[in-house]
Order: structure tokens, then sequence, then C-alpha cells
């Protein structure tokens, strides 16, 4: 029995696992399984990914937050973000949950014949039959359901028993204990061999009792007879001169002894003098240590003033330390931002063409495929000096209908400081081109804006959406020989039609 585990409770309040495979009478299918526990599933939700989980299971995995479906990366279907599991983002799959429900099941349990479907299972069975393995709560014995009674009555070596004579409870194992504290406990006189004296009243009785032995009043003295109550006085009587010779020598015994204590404590009076000297003499060194001491605490307490000024100069310094750390920092944040503002002029242009330079081309490629930096921006440019602000978008592995075949190229709508004083939506003729740097053969695309598109509106944030040229260049073209890139370097050109402006 010690072998077994525990059999799970019933969980009709669907807070639990999935059912184990063991019940089913048929074949296991995998889509009758929980992607998480393994097991058949129980009250099943569907994730937008298309994986199913029980609904306890589910809920415990999205309990600490958003996570990634395990089931999409062991199958190599990642994708976010439909293989986000998150808080609301499954449904209660009833036509799964049906099929399962209808499915043949059999008892798990060793010894029951019970057959059914799962949903009987569920709904009757589980939780209830008598062959379910369950832990007893004193003992931690496992044991069947239907010998609970019997273990709990008559195996637990931890139950529960009344005293047949206080009535009190203990503990089986405590039983030998509680035998000897027991106060209605019954016990035999050593004297009159009376029985069932209770422990409570044990001691009223042999006061009283005639039968009983007691010692003699002369054991003090050495006779270690013991006589009973009622022939104690023929006792005294018949031994008188033993007790008399006893007493003699008891006597005799006690005034040796004094004697002896007399010289000892003449030894230690002595003893005692000597002390006293030494006594007087240890107290003239404290005296002298004292005073020392004395001067020590005083020099003691003049550095320790010191000390205390000392580390309230220290106090100071650091705070002036500190603040001069932080205008620092500050400083130097100051310093960064001016930088970036400064690269930021440095590469801006205000005649609304635009030439962008990528090196790196084959390490910025690959990080687009992989994923790691699918998309980049380039710098501001403007139409003028109180103009439009813009900046161009690049996907080097594609973007939306591009995505893996073309070089998707965009134009952006930046929020800038002139906004107030310009003509909305932007209506400008945008041409984008990708340069051949032999001048031959230019990749060009060219648009006119949508001005009911919020692409071209008055920005509210940094940046509007982009729009542009998904499909603006085939990789493959890229890929062949030509003259596009060169020393790992591309060169990419926008223009911005100024007329009307």
């Amino acid at each position: 029995m010690a072998a077994l585990e525990p059999s799970p409770p019933s969980s009709l309040e669907g807070n639990k696992p999935g059912f184990p495979k063991k019940i089913l009478a048929n074949n296991l299918e995998d889509k009758h399984l929980c992607n998480s526990c393994q097991k058949i599933l129980r009250r099943p939700l569907q994730a937008q990914c298309g994986h199913r989980f029980c609904s306890f299971c589910f809920n415990k995995i999205v309990s600490s937050g958003p996570q990634k479906c395990s089931a999409c990366i062991k199958e190599d279907l990642f994708e976010e973000p439909t293989s986000i599991l998150k808080q609301g983002g499954a449904f209660p799959d009833n036509a799964a949950r049906r099929e399962v429900e209808a499915l043949a099941a059999v008892c798990p349990n060793e010894g029951c014949t019970w057959t059914g479907t799962i949903k009987e299972f569920e709904a009757n069975h589980e939780g209830n039959c008598d062959f379910m393995i369950i832990l007893c709560p004193s003992c931690k014995e496992l044991m069947r359901a239907n010998e609970q009674e019997r273990h709990n009555e008559r195996e637990c070596p931890e139950r529960t028993l009344n005293c047949k004579y206080c009535k009190e409870p203990f503990l089986l194992k405590n039983i030998k204990a509680h035998d000897e504290i027991c106060p209605k406990y019954p016990m035999i006189c050593e004297g009159c061999a009376k029985k069932k004296i209770p422990r409570e009243k044990y001691v009223d009785h042999i006061k009283f009792c005639s039968k009983f032995k007691a010692p003699c009043r002369f054991h003090v003295v050495g006779c270690d007879t013991s006589v009973e109550k009622e022939k104690i006085h023929d006792h005294e009587r018949q031994c008188s001169y033993e007790h008399l010779n006893l007493l003699l020598h008891f006597i005799m015994g006690i005034k040796l002894q004094l004697q002896s204590e007399k010289t000892k404590v003449a030894e230690l009076s002595r003893r005692c003098q000597e002390l006293e000297l030494k006594v007087s003499t240890f107290e003239n060194i404290v005296c002298v240590l004292n005073r020392e001491m004395e001067r020590s605490c005083a020099t003691m307490e003049a550095y320790n003033r010191q000390h205390r000024l000392d580390q309230d100069k220290i106090e100071i310094l650091n705070n002036k330390v500190r603040q001069l750390e932080r205008t620092v920092s500050l400083k130097d944040l100051s310093i960064v931002e001016m930088e970036g503002k400064m690269r930021e002029m440095s590469a801006a242009t205000y005649d609304g063409i635009f030439v962008w330079k990528i090196s790196d081309f084959t390490k910025k490629r690959q990080d687009a495929v992989a994923g790691r930096a699918p998309a980049m921006f380039s710098p501001a440019f403007y139409t003028s000096k109180y103009g439009y602000k813009m900046c161009l978008r690049i996907y080097l592995n594609g973007d939306g209908t591009g995505r893996g075949t073309h070089l998707s190229l965009f134009f952006v709508v930046m929020r800038g400081h002139s906004d107030a004083l310009l003509k909305w939506p932007f209506n400008q003729k945008v041409t984008l081109m990708l340069l051949d740097q032999n001048n031959r053969e230019h990749i060009i695309d060219a648009f006119r804006p949508d001005i009911s598109s919020s692409s071209f509106q008055r920005p509210v944030s940094d940046m509007n959406i982009a729009s542009g040229c998904p499909l603006f260049c085939s990789l493959s073209k890229l890929d062949s020989k030509n003259s596009y890139i060169r020393d790992d370097t591309i060169f990419i050109k926008a223009i911005v039609d100024l007329t009307g402006l």
C-alpha cells in the first residue's frame, strides 16, 4: 500500500488539471491532450494560436503575466502576437469539451470495475470511488477509501482513545504515560491487598490502612525494619535496646563530626585573616588603577569629541561631493543631448533633398532577417529651415506584402517646431530612389500623398504612420551582380517636390 499514490479529488468547479490518461477505455489521441499538463483536456480553452489547454492550466500559465506558447515554440510555429498567451486571450472550446466528455472511460483505481463516459466519471464517480487511494491526515498512511473507517477505529497509531477510567481523551501512543498519571487508575494496597483504589484516593487510604507497612520511627538512626501500622508499638517495645544502642552510636558520631567541624572552622578563620591582608593589598592596587582609568577616560572622551567633529566635517564634505556629482551628471546629460542635436543638425538638409548612406549593409540585412532590427530610421531632413520635418524608414528584409522578398522603403512625416505655420495636410510629391553607384540605372518610385490618410495630417506624436513602397526593390535584384551595393554600402535618396511652398 505504501507504494501507491493518493487519488485526485473531484473537481467539478474546474480548478484542477486534466484527467489522467489511464481513464480512457479506447486509444488516446493527441488532440484530446492539454498542451501544458499533457493530460486529457478538462474544461478546454483554445488560445489564439489554436492550441488547447485545460482551463486550470491556462489560468496558471498566465497568472504571472503574458507568456510565450511553449507548444508553438516546440512546433516551430511561433508568431507574435498570436503565440502570446495572456489573460482573456482564449475562449471556451465547447466542441472539444463535448467530444472529450463523450469518450468512453474506466475508473483508474485498481480493483474498481466502473465504466461510463468521461462526463459521467467527472460528475458522479471521480472523488467518490470506494477504491480511490487517500491519505490518513493523522499518520500519513495511504489506504483505500472503503478502508478509512476501519483504519481510523482500529489501526491508526495516531488515533485518539478515551480512558475507560477517567474518560479523558489521549493518543494511543501515550497510553502508558496516561496510565501513570490517570487519577482514576485502579491501584492495589500493598498492606491490605484491597483492589481498585483510585490513584487520587490511594494516599488517603494508606494513611489509615492498619496493614500497610511503614518504616520504623528510628530509621533515621539506622533501623531498617518496615512494620505494619498496627504492630508498630509492639516492634518499638521489643527492640527498645537496639534502638537505644543505634541512637547512642548516632549521637557519638554527631559529636565527632562537631569536633572535626571546629577544627575546620579554626583553619578557615586563619585563612580568612590571610585573605583579608591580600584584599587590603588589592584594594590599594585598585585605587591606583582607578586613578589611571579616570585619566584614560578623560583622554578618550577628548578623542571622541574630536572624532565626532571630524565625522561632521566628513559628512558635510560628502554632501558637497554628492551635490557636485549630481551637477556633473546633469551636465553630462545636457552634453549628450547637445551632441545628439548636433549630429541631427549636421545630417539634416533644408531643401527637401536627402541622401541616406547605409553602411555595413550585410550585417544590418542579417539583423533584419533574424528579427533583431527589422526596421531602420534615417536622420530627419526638412523642406526648408522652418518647413516640414521628415525622415525615411527602411525594412532590409521587407515589410507586409514585401516581407522576405523585397526591400521596403517608406516616407514618414515627423512633428516639427514650425508645424503651426505650415499648410496641412502634407500634399507634396515624394520621390524615393535607390542609387546606382555607377549612375546608370537608379531604382525610382514616386507618389503623391493621399490627403485623407492620417499619415499626412499634422502630427500629434513624434511621427506619423509611415507610408510608401512595401515592394520598392526585389531582394533578388540586390543579391545579383550590380552596382547598388559597393563596399557593403547603399545610398537611398529622397526628393520632396517644393512646388507651391
